[in-house]
């Protein structure tokens, strides 16, 4: 017998019950990437409120890399409420404040003095990143790329990429922002080798600093190692060497936004590590928390210092119970043998997909880093037409089987893997094998 059990259609009754509150209560504009209508969950499995029980390979978009409700996280954080749930660190000091401070100080990569700052959300990480690296440089613009993800709130979504489905209609944007093209080499021209698809991609950024903006008022450069959003776009390490030797050259403080490649993700514990290149300031957020709501800003301490005081701050960020969370989902994920479990899952999941992917033409790609890894649906292999339209019905299909899944790319015809790193070989290939079976009878039904 399976991990996946089914006692009624997906959505069930009580599901469809409660779906319906949500249309009814719910700002429509917040959307959701199945009918799954969650009761319970642990490690790598969700049961609905109808009794069924479902494989997760979406993880709430990277936030659970150390699983659901994982023991010692929930006896931390229950540990810490029966103390104290909030005092705010503008008010008060405490412990988990600064305890997981000099752990982000001790593991993230490079050798220099370090310090952090503590928020809520990726997005307002990403925004005090932008804030310090402008306080610190004295200067207004901000370079970032196509298919980028970096936040929902006003600064952060003028960083972000795709316009259509996260920007429309939320303008005016705020200003001396500099998008550039980032190196996709799955779509690069036809007619260029990887190499010379690289060398083209280094030509227009500096080229950049001469058409679109002077380097002398350019506070930051900020990349995501491993583009999310965009469709798990590993960037080539030439290229991230170039922007630091940008930085370097012209005193640019180069970001590195590890939101969702981050904690373990790619294999190892910032997926920037794969490059040997050390950022001056790193974002992280999502498995950071173990599913809790806390983010952080860590870097040079020179440029972490920079503000005045009281020039940063939050209300809630730094919460003791999510401080506690992301102490303890620390040290779950630096473990050696964590890292070698999240190198074995992506190998498994990368076999499974090529596999697929010499059956089925309607996969155009797979790709990513470790087990952060994704399939690329196309109409055609030649053309590279997405095919969003059949994605969707992938997930749909995949969902009512027992999984749970999400779509990523600037298409949005991408599926993208982020499990739980907990999840055992039964469960990833059984998740793995209703997936499938679902893109094989789409692609037969075209």
């Amino acid at each position: 017998m399976g991990h996946i059990q089914l006692k009624t259609e997906i959505p069930g009754p009580k599901s469809r019950e409660l779906l319906a509150r949500r249309a009814a209560a719910v700002s429509a504009g917040l959307a959701k990437s199945t009918e799954v209508v969650i009761d319970h969950a642990h490690g790598a499995l969700v049961h609905d409120v109808d009794g069924n029980t479902l494989i997760d390979l979406a993880g709430g978009i990277g936030m659970l890399a150390v699983g659901h409700t994982p023991a010692s996280v929930v006896q931390a954080m229950q540990a810490q409420a029966e103390k104290y749930i909030h005092i705010c660190s503008l008010v008060a000091t405490y412990e988990p404040y600064v305890r997981l401070c000099e752990l982000l100080n001790e593991i993230t990569p490079g050798d220099f003095p370090k310090k952090t700052l503590l928020a809520n959300s990726g997005s307002e990480a990403v925004e005090n990143a932008i804030k310090i690296a402008r306080y610190y440089t004295g200067r207004p613009a901000v370079i970032t790329f196509e298919g980028a993800y970096h936040g929902r709130t006003l600064l952060t979504l003028s960083l972000t990429s795709k316009y259509g489905l996260f920007k429309k209609g939320f303008g005016p944007f705020a200003p001396e922002i500099y998008r550039l093209p980032a190196p996709n080499l799955y779509r690069r021209p036809a007619q260029m080798s990887e190499s010379e698809y690289l060398d083209w991609s280094i030509a227009n950024l500096e080229h950049a600093l001469i058409a679109q903006v002077d380097p002398s008022a350019v506070a930051a450069i900020i990349i995501e190692p491993v583009q999310g959003e965009a469709g798990f776009i590993p960037i080539p390490q030439r290229f991230l060497a170039k922007i630091r030797e940008i930085c370097d050259k012209h005193g640019i403080v180069m970001i590195a936004d590890e939101i969702q490649c981050g904690f373990g993700r790619t294999g190892k514990l910032f997926a920037i590590e794969h490059s040997g290149i050390v950022p001056d300031l790193i974002t992280t957020a999502k498995s950071l928390g173990a599913g809790m709501p806390i983010s952080a800003v860590t870097g040079r301490a020179e440029i972490m210092d920079a503000p005045h005081l009281g020039g940063v701050g939050s209300t809630y960020g730094g919460n003791p119970l999510a401080c506690v969370a992301a102490i303890e989902a620390i040290e779950i994920i630096r473990q050696p043998e964590f890292l070698a479990r999240v190198n074995q899952i992506g190998n498994i999941i990368r076999e499974v997909m090529c596999g697929w992917m010499d059956k089925v033409e309607l996969i155009g790609d797979v790709r990513g880093l470790g087990s952060m890894m994704l399939v690329e649906f196309v109409k055609d292999r030649l053309s590279k037409e997405p095919a969003p339209a059949e994605t969707l019905q992938i997930i749909k299909l995949a969902t009512s089987r027992g999984v749970v899944l999400i779509r990523a790319g600037l298409y949005s015809n991408g599926i993208r893997l982020l499990p739980p790193l907990v999840i055992p070989d039964e469960q990833l290939y059984e998740g793995l094998n209703v997936l499938g079976s679902a893109i094989q009878e789409v692609t037969a039904a075209r």
